[in-house]
Parts: structure tokens; sequence; C-alpha cells
């Protein structure tokens, strides 16, 4: 509240004023201006303030980066043991013993099955008995065969005797090659009684049971049981011919990425799994197209420490077909569709807006690849895009920076 503070006015004398006219005046006068000055003061003290400039709504931005990618062809593949066996057995008996559990881990060599030896043990024993005849034989052969060499000479026996003498030596030792040769295949009848693992690996349920029959006839052998080896897997995929194409040219041309060993890194994820987390390498590619279905089958290897690539199992893969070069990347938050085409909102240092159309690619890591349309740097509105419109001056606030990329990441065509 203004106080107006003035002095007491005494009227002057009628022989004042007729002496003092001039002076009377003037001090009306500054009296009127006083007062006038006063008012303004209260009016102006009185009256409202008046409201500031309205501020521009606030959005928030986040810059283009760049970073260096190779661009992949994802395929899909199965994946598959290196090494699979289904264990049957060799000869024909009943099953004494069952010695595995299903999916344990097996040694190359262990047994897993054993089937009746009493049978083979008996043939074993007849072979040795037969081999150790015909031992006997040819040495005795031989002990005729040198005496008559002795009694030729002192005309004691005929050519025809010395002669007959060597042929029962070299009967003899034709029979004793026949008997080994049967005691070898009695022994290995009788060590293929104990049926072993061929491989290391994990192995199947038993398929039978003790005390069944099963036949070793080939062409016919009972199946005991499977085995897939572990610790490297194979994933089969089929390459069209394009791919095939653009493939062989970066490889003939020597810009495919390659690891210290000089193969091809390729990624693969499962079936349930959103990131390309296994890596492996191109094992080896089929030497010709299937012209019925146009594909190239490719086989890559993987590490499989864990045990989760189980044979038989999906997955997806990516392909390198293209060079490393480099890439922009914005949030997918950041893109508006304008009929038929994309488009971002840019805010400049001035902080006004500008409407940019853009081309995309793929969608990486949760970002969107930018073909044509940005530039490394330039700041796109992340969040508030349906508030503003291209001229409009807004307040930008730097989104919070994301992770840091990979030196290398993959992109999809």
């Amino acid at each position: 509240m203004t106080t107006l503070r003035t002095t007491p006015f005494v009227v002057p004398s009628a022989s004042a004023a007729q002496h003092r006219p001039a002076s009377l005046s003037r001090y009306r006068f500054f009296l009127s201006l006083a007062t006038l000055s006063l008012v303004a003061v209260v009016a102006v003290a009185a009256a409202p303030a008046e409201s500031a400039a309205p501020a521009g709504p606030k959005v928030t931005v986040a810059s283009v980066e760049q970073r260096t990618v190779v661009e992949q062809r994802e395929l899909l593949g199965r994946v598959e043991a290196v090494e699979s066996v289904e264990l049957r057995p060799r000869v024909t008996g009943h099953i004494d013993e069952v010695r595995l559990q299903a999916g344990q881990l097996v040694k190359k060599g262990d047994v897993l099955f054993v089937i009746d030896p009493r049978w083979y043990r008996a043939q074993f024993d007849l072979a040795t008995a037969q081999a150790e005849s015909a031992r006997v034989r040819v040495a005795i052969a031989e002990r005729d065969a040198k005496r008559s060499d002795e009694l030729l000479k002192e005309r004691a026996i005929s050519v025809e005797e010395a002669d007959t003498r060597s042929s029962r030596l070299a009967e003899a030792r034709a029979d004793l090659l026949a008997t080994e040769a049967t005691l070898a295949s009695a022994r290995l009848d009788l060590e293929h009684t104990q049926v072993r693992s061929p491989i290391t690996g994990r192995v199947n349920r038993a398929y039978v049971t003790a005390g069944n029959l099963v036949s070793g006839a080939p062409g016919g052998a009972t199946l005991l049981t499977s085995i897939v080896s572990t610790g490297e897997v194979y994933v089969y995929a089929d390459v069209d011919e394009a791919t095939v194409l653009a493939f062989n040219r970066l490889q003939a041309a020597g810009r495919l990425a390659t690891d210290k060993t000089g193969r091809i890194p390729v990624e693969m994820a499962l079936s349930d799994e959103t990131a390309f987390a296994h890596r492996g390498v191109i094992e080896s590619t089929d030497n010709r197209l299937d012209t019925g279905t146009g594909s190239l089958v490719v086989r890559m290897t993987f590490p499989n420490t864990d045990g989760q690539l189980v044979p038989g199992l999906s997955a997806r893969v990516r392909l390198p077909v293209s060079a490393p070069e480099p890439v922009l990347f914005i949030s997918e938050r950041a893109i508006g569709t304008d009929q038929n085409q994309k488009f971002v909102l840019t805010v400049d240092a001035a902080s006004t807006v500008a409407y940019r159309t853009v081309k995309l690619g793929a969608i990486i890591d949760g970002q969107r690849s930018i073909r044509e349309g940005l530039k490394p740097g330039d700041r796109v509105i992340v969040n508030g895009l349906q508030r503003v419109r291209p001229g409009m001056t807004v307040v930008a606030e730097t989104a919070p920076a994301p992770p840091p990329p990979p030196a290398t990441t993959v992109a999809l065509k």
C-alpha cells in the first residue's frame, strides 16, 4: 500500500496573494503534477502483472547412432549330432544283462548289453581244439617231409612217396589256416556277446530288456538303443540360390569376416530364444544345388558344452551376406507413418522441429536401422511425437544413453 506524505498547506492572505501571484500559480502546478504521479504509481501497483510468454511443449530426443554391422540372412535350420549310432547286436541270442540307464553318458567301449555267451563260448572252445589239432598235423607233416628228403637221397623211398609227403604237408598247412580262421570267427562272436558303445556320448533308453531274444542277422538285427555324441553339434540349413551367389562373390573377394582359423563365423538362436547367443562356424557345404528346391545345404558346427543343443531341435541361423559397413540406428518409437511413407521429427540447435522422411532397414536389438534420411548425431524425437508439428519450438530433454552396443552388430535382410 502506497502512503502519500504532504506538507500542510496554508492559504495566503489577500495582501500576500496580491504581492506573490506568480509563486502561488507555480505551487498549484507542482501540486497537481505530484497528485497525477501518485495516481499513476498506485494504478501501476494495482494492475496485475502480464503473464509470461508460454513455453513450447516438452519432448524427449535421442541422437542417431552409427554402428558397424554385417548384414546377414536368417535361415531355418535343424540341429543334428556329429556322431549318431543305432546300436544293434552282431550275434543272435537272449539278453542276459542290460547295463545302461536312460539318458546316461557313456564312453567308447562301455558294455551296455550282454547276450548269453554259453553257445558262443562252446563254439570258441571247439574252434580252439580244431586249430590245435591242425597245428599237430602240420608238425607231423613237416617232420615226414624233412625225412623224405634224406631218404630220397639214400634211395630208401621212391620219388612218388616223397611227393606224397610234401603234398600232405601243404594240405596240413592249409587246414591249419582254415581252422585258425574258424577260431578267429568264434572269438569275434564270443566278444560280440558283450555289446559295447562304439562312441562316447549320451545313450537313449533300452529298447529291449533282459530275457528277450535278439537277432544279429545282417539287415534284420534288433535295435537295442541309440547313442548321440556330445560336446559339438551340426546345424544344417537350406540356402536359396540368391544368397549362395551373394555369399560366393563376397568370399571370392575376401570381404567376409573370418575367425583366427580362417573359417566364417555364424550365429544361432533356438526357437524360444530372441538373442542369437550361440556362436559357430561354417563347416562345409554341398557341392551342388538341389534342382528340386533350388537350395544348397550348409553345415555349421556349434559347441554344446551345456547340453542345450539337443539333436532334432529347430533353430534360426544367420549367414553373412555383406562386408562390415556403417549403419545408422534410431529408436523404434521415433518413427511415424504418413500415408505410405515413414518419417521422423528432428530438433535442431535452435530447438525447432523439422520433418524428415526416412527409409527403414531391419530391427536390431530393439532399434531400427535407417538406410536414408538421417545422418549421425541428428536428434530425433522419441517421446511427445503427437504433441508437436514441424516448425514448432520445443523444450528438448535428452533420453538416457543406451548401453554401449557391440563393435559388430548383425543386421537382417
